[in-house]
């Protein structure tokens, strides 16, 4: 009985990230408050938190609470200047201004970069590649090579601008965040993985027109893949 009581409320749970109603970084439910929801069991509740914690849907911090997919920096609850991602709406809108910050960022890196940090962008580049079961690790990743490519434009307010937006900018389409084989697309994937190679190799080779180009088709494309998921969501 308790299996099914697991897994009923991990379903629901994983239901309310996956479509928004949690959003990336925000703060789950107390323990006491999904008890009180769902009438069930502190075992239930904290077996059904390590099933998404498993999934890569939810990370738990000691003394914090558990989060869906990431945390937030200590003491900033939505680091994207205290507005949270509550809508597709305001994903596109993120998008279009990353896409014209990080893109110019892209081109600056091309010109500024050292071995250093071309290192940090490569070992995220990897890390993103070997992640694509855990959407966690896959956010944090992708983050972690958007950040080292500010870092490389040598202009401090490009690191400054990616810090303040933490690692919830990644947009996480709905097929990204389903583990199951039924939903998960490992095409979109591996498309994201080769577009991540194509800024990282104009970068090296110095090229800043294509290097900002490379980064304007991968958040071009993201827009898309986000206005897609959102449709199929919603047929």
């Amino acid at each position: 009985m308790s299996r099914t009581l697991t897994a009923d409320l991990a379903a629901d749970l994983r239901r309310r990230i996956v479509d928004g109603d949690i959003q990336p970084g925000a703060k789950l439910p107390s323990e006491n408050t999904l008890i009180g929801e769902f009438g069930v069991s502190r075992t239930v509740v904290r077996a059904a938190l390590t099933r998404l914690q498993a999934e890569g849907l939810v990370e738990t911090e000691r003394g914090r609470g558990s989060f869906a997919l990431t945390p937030p920096p200590h003491g900033d609850p939505h680091p994207a200047g205290g507005r949270p991602m509550a809508s597709l709406e305001d994903r596109l809108h993120l998008l279009a201004f990353r896409l014209g910050v990080e893109s110019e960022a892209a081109a600056l890196a091309a010109r500024n970069r050292t071995d250093r940090q071309l290192k940090a962008a490569h070992k995220a580049l990897e890390e993103f590649a070997a992640s694509g079961a855990h959407p966690a690790h896959a956010m944090k990743a992708d983050y972690e090579f958007h950040r080292a490519i500010a870092a490389a434009s040598a202009n401090p307010f490009y690191t400054d601008c990616l810090a303040s937006l933490g690692p919830t900018m990644i947009a996480m389409p709905r097929t990204r965040l389903m583990t199951s084989e039924e939903h998960y697309a490992r095409d979109h994937f591996e498309q994201v993985i080769h577009e991540h190679w194509s800024i990282y190799e104009a970068i090296v080779d110095g090229d800043d027109a294509a290097a900002s180009a490379a980064m304007r088709s991968h958040l071009s494309n993201s827009r898309r893949r986000l206005i897609r998921a959102a449709r199929a969501q919603n047929n």
